[in-house]
């Protein structure tokens, strides 16, 4: 599996090779944009339901899973061309620190779903205290 980079940063995506589909799974198109707030990262599903999506995250990696059933091909097709993938798919991306993905939001709408990643606050300064001597 072949990974490509998404920006000159230390940002990635898992893809697959040219064919779409990687380890039997195919993966959907995303973007992922940085806004004032945060990342927002995109993922083109048509023909899903909500309830068979999966987003896991994994310390700073986000998972995206699902299924997308074919349910609409006719038992004796004999296809010309088929572009639309069916079946398990996978898509993981490694975010970059600053970050937090804990306060992550999703949505799915009109086939895409889209998951804002909020900028995490800076951590806390060290306070700084006098040790007196005994």
């Amino acid at each position: 599996m072949a990974v490509t980079k998404i920006s000159p940063s230390t940002q990635f995506v898992t893809k697959a090779s040219t064919t779409g589909m990687a380890n039997g799974h195919w993966v959907p198109n995303t973007d992922v944009y940085a806004t004032e707030s945060g990342l927002v990262i995109k993922a083109e599903l048509a023909g899903m339901r909500s309830e068979n999506l999966e987003i896991i995250v994994e310390g700073n990696r986000l998972r995206i899973r699902g299924d997308r059933p074919d349910g609409c091909r006719a038992s004796k097709a004999s296809f010309l061309v088929m572009e639309i993938n069916y079946g398990t798919f996978e898509c993981a991306l490694e975010l970059p620190s600053g970050y937090d993905l804990s306060q992550a939001k999703a949505a799915y709408l009109n086939g895409f779903l889209r998951i804002d990643v909020p900028i995490a606050p800076p951590p806390p300064q060290p306070k700084t205290t006098k040790v007196t001597i005994a």
